[in-house]
């Protein structure tokens, strides 16, 4: 299929082919994921003021809810634009108002984060979900009518208005049943894809979705290292204390790095043939966001706690960082890279590099040094096993 100019004239909402050639990310979709940069960089700010105080409880729930939000309207928006992207004029004028949605959408995160008040955020979600519910009708619209394809296009559009209506009711819940009450929209939420697709797929792009995931996969250590080097920039300024913040600050580049090697390692785009691959990879990718995101968070902990300025023992303040590193790096083994090794060795490089990054939680001053260093031994020992021969 021919990709549309924005100046053709309005035509139907024809699908893409799962096979079509030279599909990648359009200036649009870059434009889309770069607002979300706003929404993450909230919701790690609120996450390093809980952490600092010692919140531990409501900070990391108040992060799981938030960025819930953040992950799932940037899914929501990237498999409908990988199915059904014909970059005409509605079309963008829509994603445009899905982007006000999200910024919106990023306003509202520090309240939801420390008073539990969403009405800013269910806002957001209800602009962005009127564009994506009018994309979702119009594609629709344009598959023969009676057809699998205009099914699934329906259940689509009606999955986000029973939904969105369940957020908006969620506003008046009870105080007590608003967690409880969220994760069961939460599991509506994920539900929706999976009964609209069961008798007929959407044709997203497996190489376009691979891509898709891994810019954002970009986007979020991206924000890890800023966060990391304006906390540590600021410590500097204001502290003395080159030497407490530079065993942080090298570490801190290692597990980034690291983690950036190891992300784009292996060719996750060639596993995703069905939506039976393609669904658990796509839903995983939350812990492997929020996790990179968290470790810029706790990047930043470290650096407060080492100057003085966190109200938390060098053992948190270590695990802030050491416990998402693990994380990250255990959820991008499970994913995707145990699929593309082969032998023992492989396999284990990556879960006894979470453990041995637990491990360095205990190094004190010199964790977030330590698990850098292992994160980029990982790395060297990932290469040369690859490199090496393997016997028949």
């Amino acid at each position: 299929m021919t990709h549309s100019s924005p100046t053709a004239p309005l035509r139907r909402m024809v699908a893409r082919g799962r096979a079509e050639e030279h599909r990648a990310a359009t200036p649009l979709e870059l434009f889309f994921d770069l607002c979300f940069v706003v929404a993450v960089a909230q919701a790690g700010v609120r996450l390093v003021h809980a952490l600092a105080e010692g919140h531990y409880g409501t900070g990391i729930t108040g992060y799981f809810f938030v960025f819930f939000g953040v992950w799932w309207a940037w899914m929501n928006f990237t498999w409908f634009a990988s199915a059904y992207d014909c970059d005409d004029v509605p079309y963008r004028v829509m994603t445009l108002v899905q982007i006000a949605g999200v910024l919106v959408y990023a306003a509202g995160v520090p309240r939801a984060f420390d008073a539990d008040d969403w009405t800013v955020a269910v806002i957001g979600y209800l602009i962005m979900r009127v564009a994506l519910t009018a994309q979702w009708l119009r594609a629709a619209a344009s598959e023969p009518p009676g057809s699998a394809a205009r099914r699934t296009n329906t259940r689509y559009a009606t999955g986000l208005v029973v939904c969105q209506a369940a957020w908006v009711g969620l506003l008046f819940a009870p105080a007590g049943a608003k967690h409880w009450l969220f994760l069961a929209v939460v599991v509506a939420e994920l539900l929706v894809p999976v009964v609209a697709e069961r008798n007929h797929p959407t044709p997203w792009h497996p190489h376009h979705i691979a891509e898709r995931y891994g810019l954002f996969t970009l986007i979020v250590l991206g924000e890890t290292l800023t966060g990391a080097t304006v906390a540590v920039q600021s410590a500097m300024d204001e502290h003395d204390a080159v030497g407490e913040l530079l065993p942080i600050a090298a570490g801190g580049v290692l597990i980034v790095f690291a983690a950036w090697w190891i992300y784009f390692a292996v060719p996750a785009g060639d596993r995703l043939s069905s939506n039976r691959e393609a669904i658990p990879w796509g839903y995983g990718h939350l812990l492997v966001f929020a996790s990179a995101a968290a470790i810029g968070a706790g990047l930043e902990v470290a650096v407060e706690e080492a100057v003085g300025k966190a109200h938390v023992s060098t053992f948190a303040a270590s695990a802030a960082v050491t416990v998402p590193a693990a994380l990250f790096l255990l959820t991008v083994w499970l994913l995707h890279a145990r699929h593309f090794k082969s032998g023992p060795a492989q396999q284990l490089v990556l879960p006894v590099t979470a453990l041995a990054v637990l491990a360095c939680t205990f190094a004190g001053s010199w964790a977030v040094l330590a698990a850098g260093l292992v994160s980029a031994v990982a790395v060297a020992v990932g290469v040369v096993l690859h490199q090496r021969p393997v016997r028949a």
